[in-house]
């Protein structure tokens, strides 16, 4: 199989949300620098926002939030475990990403002044801006592409950054997803922006690419990143959201919450006073479900007309716009009836948690040269504005540290065993085929890693997983397509084994449904207010251990601790 050798100072891995940021910045940082930008689709339609989003939900800006009150909510928000420096340099950088995506021509929602219209959804403070025409995002980042002169390479999947003789980033590994050619590109730097492991478990529907996030998104960037040396944070913190029942896409209570709709139960009471996303609000959810008053439901029918017709406006052409014809099919109209809700299936996720791949508040990771991007780094809370601010910072600090270093040799031990692990599918002509081998993987996470968890249950999930990692050594591939999807099966499989050791490392309950342990039912923070650090050990086994929490530079009172855990809806009787 014919091997492409390239050479860059900088590669970004990934072209969705961060990864175009990243790429920008740092050819503004220095024009002279050579930056690739190499994704698996194309970067004219790929990532989370390839149809668009219809809103910012964290955007800080002066007159409405400040960044100290940001970071404080998501503190909050995330029972404690963060890192409020690296939560900070988001904050700090959020009104000035909106400005110059404004200059850009994204158009956000603004009232009669010119103001930002800011709309009221987390349970403290003020952050969420829609953008009702959010469908032309990925054309304006194409443009700001070109006009940068970034090197872009689509249908490439990266499978590896292999290191150098320090550990250090040396090169990129991987092949073309329609022909197979293999890729090697040497590389002083690189920015992994892969976006969410979204096909981690699997959807009620039962199809492979019914995922609640963008299923090309399938953990390989936290796959990679973990095989190069790099620590993984708090993978025990699932990604777990409300969802329309049977279609692959938010129900967004979010969206409509400031013009009225919220989420109730089949008596149609509202039970949580926030429809913001946390793992204590997914609690409810959760408890509500499986209650005599479930199930959930989207709320919208109270509404006025014009109100309505906003709403569909926004939910029905941007992120999902076949939510329209889903709702047409089933018959639902929000004018006369609730919208059925249900649980998503878990993933790592820090736009909507905390869990990725670990940097601190320059997006470097614990790998030299090595940065990280969006919803697969370990910012909590980070979501599509979070990917911008962290594209930037990546871009920038990449292309400084480019400046400081030469081109590393990679190890070819580690290029050889890779380019055989890469081709062995093809080599057979018979066998298993990816998608049986990532069905069985994604049915097992639901079987046995699924919230709540149990100790026995997981330790049978291990086993299982190391079944199915025999068995990877039958997959076979017939095309360059299906060799793709053979590598997405081993990262899922990774990604899979991850979320077990993590969740077991944790032997206490946190952030509500995403790490409800029912062997350890309490909160304990006297053993477990700190970060868990995963990484590849000598042995290239997975090891766990603590980090502890950074000092806060904005302090969180004892009655704003515990905001989050009290956001069922009193009844009457309790309220007297």
């Amino acid at each position: 199989m014919k091997t492409i050798d390239m050479e860059f100072d900088l590669v970004v891995i990934g072209g969705g949300t961060g990864g175009p940021m990243a790429a920008v910045k740092a050819k503004e940082r220095n024009p002279k620098l050579r930056v690739l930008l190499i994704d698996k689709a194309n970067v004219k339609r790929s990532g989370a926002i390839s149809m668009g989003m219809d809103g910012l939900n964290n955007a800080v800006i002066p007159g409405h939030a400040t960044p100290e009150q940001y970071v404080k909510e998501i503190t909050v928000a995330n029972d404690g475990i963060v890192d409020q420096e690296a939560v900070m340099a988001y904050a700090a950088g959020s009104f000035d990403m909106i400005q110059e995506l404004d200059r850009w021509g994204v158009k956000f929602e603004k009232d009669e002044t010119g103001d930002y219209s800011v709309r009221k959804v987390h349970h403290l403070g003020a952050y969420v801006l829609p953008m009702p025409e959010g469908h032309h995002m990925k054309r304006i980042l194409y443009r700001q592409l070109k006009r940068a002169r970034v090197e872009i390479t689509n249908r490439v999947v990266v499978t590896r950054v292999l290191t150098g003789p320090d550990g250090e980033v040396a090169a990129v590994m991987g092949f073309d997803c329609r022909t197979a050619e293999l890729y090697v590109i040497r590389t002083k730097a690189a920015v992994i922006c892969t976006g969410a492991a979204g096909r981690l478990g699997l959807p009620a529907s039962g199809y492979l690419m019914g995922t609640y996030e963008n299923p090309t998104n399938c953990g390989d960037g936290h796959a990679m990143a973990y095989h190069a040396g790099a620590d993984l944070a708090n993978l025990e913190c699932f990604q777990i959201n409300p969802l329309i029942k049977d279609y692959n896409g938010p129900a967004c209570a979010y969206v409509t919450g400031p013009l009225g709709g919220y989420t109730a139960n089949s008596k149609g009471e509202r039970f949580i006073e926030c429809d913001y996303w946390s793992g204590a609000m997914m609690q409810e959810f959760y408890n509500e479900l499986l209650s005599g008053n479930g199930p959930v439901f989207l709320k919208l029918d109270h509404l006025a007309e014009e109100t309505i017709q906003e709403i569909e406006t926004i939910l029905h052409s941007n992120e999902r716009p076949s939510r329209g014809r889903f709702h047409e099919k089933r018959g639902n109209d929000y004018r006369r009836q609730m919208v059925e809700m249900h649980i998503s299936e878990i993933g790592f996720c820090s736009g909507h948690s905390a869990s990725g791949i670990h940097i601190n508040a320059r997006g470097e990771t614990s790998v030299k040269g090595l940065y990280a991007a969006g919803d697969c780094a370990s910012v909590p809370h980070n979501y599509m504005l979070g990917a911008f601010v962290y594209g930037k910072l990546c871009g920038e600090n990449a292309a400084a540290y480019c400046a400081e270093v030469g081109q590393a040799m990679p190890d070819a031990g580690a290029q050889a065993a890779e380019r055989e692990r890469i081709l062995a599918p093809l080599s057979r002509s018979g066998g298993l085929t990816p998608y049986q081998i990532e069905y069985k993987t994604r049915r097992l996470v639901n079987d046995y890693l699924q919230p709540p968890k149990i100790t026995s249950k997981y330790e049978i999930g291990l086993r299982r997983f190391a079944e199915i990692r025999e068995d990877t050594a039958s997959m076979s591939a017939g095309n360059a397509h299906e060799l793709m999807r053979a590598m997405e099966a081993h990262s899922i499989l990774d990604c899979a084994e991850m979320a077990a050791h993590a969740s077991m490392f944790r032997t206490e309950s946190r952030w509500g449904l995403y790490h409800n342990y029912v062997d350890h039912p309490e909160r304990d923070d006297e053993n477990w207010f700190c970060h868990s650090l995963l990484s590849r050990d000598a042995q290239g086994r997975m090891a766990m251990r603590k980090k502890a929490i950074e000092p806060y530079i904005v302090p969180v009172d004892d009655e704003e601790r515990t905001a989050y855990q009290r956001l069922r809806v009193a009844s009457s009787a309790e309220a007297a």
